[in-house]
């Protein structure tokens, strides 16, 4: 059991990551991620989402037909982004104002539909939990890494808190939204990369 878990973080984390092999869930890379605190609540719920309906989707995954099959994953996915919402709302209020949409649109994030459909339709509720937020920690740590680096740059700042000196001027770019591209497709390049030299040392 331990050796399959260890293998999905790996698969999930490293080697699959949704986003460096598959270009997945990348809209939130434009959105949100040139500010650090909110990437990592959105992250956290794309996480929790992602877990949550895999478990589901396994649970009632006899009952579910064909025809109907990906229509109530899709309601699925929804309650579990409303009720995410819902505690933002009470509970972050802030950050709720400022994520704004975005939350809503952790619906469409093709990783949580990906795995309900690759994982959870074909294994067990426990499996498919951790299935799901290791998932969306690979998610997390692309978007994080990103989001570190154009707050970074972008404000000086990191969580809010000024790191630079007064002296320090931004990078303007950093802060429109093309920086995230410019970003993501530098880590594809590297990420790539390493796997090519990965499989040439094999």
């Amino acid at each position: 059991m331990m050796n399959d878990l260890t293998k999905i973080a790996k698969r999930n984390i490293l080697l699959e990551n949704q986003i460096l092999v598959a270009t997945l869930g990348i809209c939130s890379t434009l959105a949100v991620t040139n500010n650090l605190f909110n990437t990592v609540i959105m992250s956290v719920g794309v996480i929790l989402t992602t877990g949550l309906s895999n478990f589901t989707v396994s649970l009632l995954k006899d009952f579910m037909s064909r025809k109907s099959r990906m229509t109530l994953e899709t309601l699925i996915i929804a309650s579990y982004v409303i009720i995410l919402d819902l505690f933002l709302k009470a509970y972050l209020p802030d950050a709720s104002k400022t994520l704004g949409p975005y939350v809503g649109l952790i619906i469409t994030n093709c990783i949580i539909m990906g795995r309900a459909e690759a994982f959870a339709q074909s294994n067990g509720p426990l499996l498919s939990l951790w299935d799901g937020l290791t998932a969306g920690a690979g998610y997390m740590l692309v978007l994080v890494v990103i989001a570190l680096v154009r707050e970074f740059l972008g404000f000086g700042s990191l969580l809010g808190v000024r790191i630079m000196p007064e002296g320090f001027t931004p990078w303007t770019i950093m802060v429109m939204a093309p920086s995230a591209f410019f970003l993501l497709g530098a880590f594809l390049w590297m990420f790539n990369a390493f796997l090519m030299k990965a499989g040439e040392k094999k």
